[in-house]
């Protein structure tokens, strides 16, 4: 979007951990993917307000959210219109190619609030997500290159070590060619501990696809240089990266590849199911010292009774 303005709005996901757990690890789990795939990325939000003084574009986009929010529910891709006219307006929504239905649904879910509350109500939005992400903009906007680069995301924190740069350009190269060989424009593989993903846009076709990706990868590598993680997201396809030094982390639900929290969640969660196990222990050990000293009571007051017999 020509005129947007991109700033990302992160939204960090906190874990209570408490000693004793009620519920078993993978409900901690997936609720640390939840929590994930619902982060904002980043949020474009045209300048130009809408002029809406009879309502007309309100319930235009109140129709467009509902039959997108609708769709979600069975597809991860839908494209359509509202409205008519001058006051069409055209939208669409896409989740990432692992989240399942229900995941989907609900991070499609949230993203009109979202939108609503970050951009106000201008003639053109776009809302990014881990998992998702929705657009909408008015008849007549202005239309943008499909490889322009709208956000950028690298790390801070740099590899150490030689090798990492030619590990992640590997991992890369193997996206380009995944995604050349099909798969409905997602792809998501893994080389020595640098993990990759890429998806286009759902109407874009397999040879733009293509060209697309391997446009997002070289701005990867010129941008975020020696970045242990990266995301790039272009108009028409996106990329991310992320190098885990210390080995692959353990595997948490759809979310896992972009949340090393969640994988620390689940292990949380182990140490604190061990913890109930050892109380467990602790509390039966104790029951049944109980039980023999009053068995014990029970059988000195029989010989009592027969000694005064």
């Amino acid at each position: 979007m020509g005129s947007q303005r991109n700033h990302p709005f992160l939204l960090l996901p906190f874990f209570l951990i408490t000693i004793l757990h009620l519920t078993p690890p993978s409900h901690s789990a997936a609720a640390a993917a939840a929590a994930d795939y619902t982060t904002v990325v980043y949020k474009g939000c045209a300048n130009q307000s809408l002029s809406d003084p009879t309502g007309v574009y309100s319930q235009a986009l109140s129709s467009l959210f509902g039959t997108l929010i609708a769709q979600s529910s069975s597809s991860r891709f839908f494209k359509t219109t509202a409205g008519g006219g001058q006051t069409t307006i055209t939208g669409l929504f896409q989740c990432r190619g692992d989240l399942s239905n229900v995941d989907c649904y609900t991070c499609v879910s949230g993203l009109p609030v979202l939108i609503d509350k970050l951009c106000g109500r201008p003639i053109a939005a776009r809302m990014q997500l881990l998992g998702c992400y929705m657009l909408y903009e008015v008849s007549g906007f202005a239309q943008i290159s499909g490889m322009e680069m709208l956000y950028k995301s690298c790390s801070a924190t740099n590899a150490g070590g030689a090798g990492f740069e030619e590990r992640r350009d590997t991992a890369l190269s193997s996206l380009e060619n995944g995604m050349s060989g099909g798969g409905g424009g997602f792809y998501a593989t893994s080389y020595e501990s640098v993990y990759v993903l890429g998806q286009c846009e759902g109407d874009v076709g397999s040879s733009d696809c293509v060209e697309c990706v391997k446009n997002a990868v070289q701005k990867s590598q010129v941008e975020c240089g020696s970045s242990v993680s990266g995301q790039i997201y272009l108009h028409k396809c996106f990329i991310s990266y992320r190098y885990y030094p210390n080995g692959e982390p353990k595997k948490s639900g759809s979310a896992s590849f972009t949340s090393p929290s969640s994988s620390s969640s689940s292990t949380s969660s182990g140490s604190g199911s061990n913890t109930g196990k050892t109380v467990a222990i602790i509390v039966g050990g104790a029951a049944g010292v109980g039980f023999l000293v009053i068995f014990l009571l029970f059988a000195r007051n029989l010989t009592k009774k027969k000694d005064d017999y």
